[in-house]
C-alpha cells in the first residue's frame, strides 16, 4: 500500500460513505475471479486494500474525495472486464467499482439518444433499445460483461466502427468525477449540442486516468430490416485487390475485416487470408450488396459464400470470442493501427489477426515478448503503432506496454497534472505511466 493506514481504516472511512452491507469488501473477501482480473492490472506484489461499490453518483464522489484527501491511489472499473489492459498500475490502496451505478437515465426515441450511468451493462442497455429497435453501434470486447463506462474509458469500439465511427464519435456528453471529488459535466443530451467536445474526446480511451466516468449519453441508431455477411477466402493478393475494389466502390458495409490465414482456419471459413464483410439495411439491398461482392471475389478467383440469419449471428460471435479470449495463457493480445493499405501485408506476417479495412486498427494475437518487439518495430517503420492489451505479467514487466513514439508525452504529463495533481487515479496505466 502507498501509506501506512491500516487496512481497517479504508474499510470504515469508505462504509461511512456508501452506508449499506457489502458494498466494501477487505481484499481477502473478494471472490477469486475478481482478485484474479484485479491483480492483472497490478505492477506490485501488494493487493489493494479493499474494493468499494457505490450506488449513487453521489457516492462515488464522496469516495473518490475522501481518497485525494487522504493521498489513496485509486483503481476506477466497472465489472473489470478490460482491467488487463493498459499498463501496470502501482501501488493501489483502493479499488472503485462503478458496477451498481448501472440505471437508465432518459431514452429520448424520437431523437436517437440515450443517457444510462457508467455501470450499466452493454448487454443491458442494447436489451433496452431494442424494445425501440434501436441500438448502440458498438461491437466491444465482452459484451455480456463489459459496462459503458469500461467502453467509454478503453476506446472499445469494434469493427462496426466502419460504418458507425469511433466512441467518441458517437458520445454526445458526458459525467465524471474530478481526482479531488467534484461533479463536472462535458456536452450534452442532444445531437446538435457540441459544447465539451475536447473533454469528451480527453476521456474516451483515457483508462481511468483523468476521472471516473459516472454518465454518458449516445446517439443510437434504428436497426436495419435485414443483415447479410460475405466471407471470401485465397491468396494474399486476390484479398488484397478485392478490398481495394470493395474500398473504392458504392457498396456500404457496417463491418469489413481483414483476416489472417490461422483465423480463416480455425473458423472453418477455407483457406488463405479472407475478407469479412457484413450488409445491413432493406432486404434487397443487403441481398444486391452481398451478391455484388461475391461476384468481386468469383472475378479474381477467391472462395466465398453468404451467411444469414441464424449463420450470420453464430459466425460473428465466433469471430469475436476467438480473437478475443485467449486459447493459452501465454499469448499476447495486441491493439494495432496500421495504414489500410499495409494491412494484408502485416496480416501475412503473424498467425492470428484482424484489422478493420476502414480505420487500419485491429487486433493480433502474439507468442512471446520477441515476436511483439519485431512486429512493432514493423509497423512503426510504417508509421503504425501496437500496444499490448493483455499479456502475461512477466511480459508487461519487461515491454512497454503502449510503445508510444510521438512527441504529446510532454502533453499528456500537464493534462494530467491539471486533472490529477496527487496521480491518485489509475497511476501508471495510461502511455508514459502517466
Amino acid at each position: 500500500m502507498s501509506n501506512d493506514k491500516p487496512q481497517g481504516d479504508y474499510v470504515s472511512s469508505l462504509a461511512s460513505i456508501v452506508g449499506e452491507e457489502n458494498a466494501v469488501s477487505l481484499w481477502e473477501n473478494i471472490e477469486q475471479s475478481q482478485q484474479k482480473r484485479i491483480q492483472q492490472a497490478m505492477g506490485s506484489e501488494n493487493p489493494p486494500s479493499c474494493i468499494v461499490y457505490p450506488r449513487t453518483q453521489e457516492q462515488l464522489a464522496a469516495v473518490i474525495a475522501e481518497s485525494h484527501r487522504n493521498d489513496w491511489r485509486v483503481l476506477p472499473c466497472g465489472n473489470g472486464s478490460k482491467l488487463g489492459w493498459g499498463g501496470l498500475v502501482k501501488d493501489v490502496d483502493v479499488v472503485v467499482s462503478t458496477q451498481r451505478i448501472n440505471q437508465l437515465i432518459e431514452h429520448a426515441v424520437g431523437d436517437l439518444t440515450v443517457t444510462v450511468e457508467a455501470g450499466m451493462k452493454f448487454c443491458d442497455l442494447q436489451a433496452i433499445l431494442a424494445t425501440s429497435r434501436q441500438f448502440l453501434a458498438f461491437d466491444p470486447t465482452a459484451p455480456e460483461s463489459a459496462t459503458i463506462g469500461g467502453i467509454v474509458a478503453t476506446g472499445d469500439t469494434g469493427s462496426l466502427r466502419q460504418r458507425y465511427g469511433s466512441v467518441r464519435d458517437q458520445l454526445l456528453g458526458i459525467t465524471f468525477v474530478r481526482a479531488d471529488g467534484q461533479i463536472a459535466h462535458a456536452g450534452g443530451r442532444v445531437v446538435k449540442n457540441v459544447a465539451g467536445y475536447d473533454l469528451m474526446k480527453l476521456f474516451t480511451g483515457s483508462y481511468g486516468t483523468l476521472g471516473v466516468i459516472s454518465q454518458v449519453t449516445f446517439r443510437v441508431y434504428p436497426v436495419q430490416e435485414a443483415s447479410g455477411t460475405v466471407v471470401l477466402t485465397g491468396t494474399a493478393e486476390a484479398i488484397s485487390q478485392a478490398v481495394a475494389t470493395l474500398r473504392g466502390s458504392a457498396l456500404t458495409p457496417t463491418q469489413a475485416d481483414l483476416l489472417s490465414t490461422k483465423l480463416v482456419s480455425s473458423l472453418e471459413l477455407g483457406k488463405g487470408l479472407g475478407l469479412i464483410a457484413r450488409f445491413q439495411s432493406m432486404s434487397e439491398s443487403v441481398k444486391e450488396q452481398s451478391n455484388r461482392l461475391l461476384a468481386v471475389g468469383q472475378e479474381l478467383g477467391l472462395d466465398g459464400a453468404i451467411y444469414a440469419d441464424g449463420n450470420e449471428a453464430h459466425l460473428w460471435q465466433r469471430l469475436r470470442e476467438r480473437i478475443h479470449y485467449l486459447p493459452t495463457k501465454s499469448e499476447i493480445t495486441c491493439k494495432i493501427g496500421v495504414l489500410p493499405t499495409a494491412a494484408v501485408e502485416i496480416l501475412t506476417q503473424v498467425e492470428l489477426g484482424l484489422i478493420h479495412i476502414g480505420s487500419g486498427l485491429g487486433l493480433l494475437q502474439l507468442e512471446d515478448k520477441n515476436q511483439v518487439l519485431k512486429v512493432r518495430d514493423r509497423i512503426q517503420a510504417n508509421s503504425g503503432f501496437l500496444t499490448i492489451l493483455d499479456a502475461p505479467l512477466s511480459v508487461k514487466q519487461q515491454i512497454d506496454v503502449w510503445g508510444y513514439t510521438g512527441n504529446a508525452l510532454p502533453l499528456m504529463h500537464r493534462i494530467k497534472e491539471q486533472f490529477d495533481s496527487k496521480k491518485i487515479l489509475s497511476p501508471g496505466r495510461f502511455v508514459g505511466g502517466i
